[in-house]
């Protein structure tokens, strides 16, 4: 099912993106999963690390120059 689902996001957004958007969703999910299931909310570390991956989608997803 990923497979057909890269092919047609490719057509709108490049690979980067694609892989960059996972990336962010896993991240978001594993902080909510961590917080409300295992009763363990993310670190002030973990939250710097979350927030470097963020600036870096950031920058993803600028136009190219």
């Amino acid at each position: 099912m990923a497979v057909p689902a890269n092919r047609f996001g490719a057509a709108i957004v490049s690979p980067a993106q694609l892989k960059t958007i996972q990336e962010v969703i896993t991240f978001l999910v594993f902080a909510i999963f961590s917080t409300v299931y295992l009763k363990t909310p993310p670190t002030w570390a973990q939250g710097l690390g979350f927030s470097l991956i963020a600036a870096g989608a950031f920058f993803i997803f600028q136009a190219p120059r």
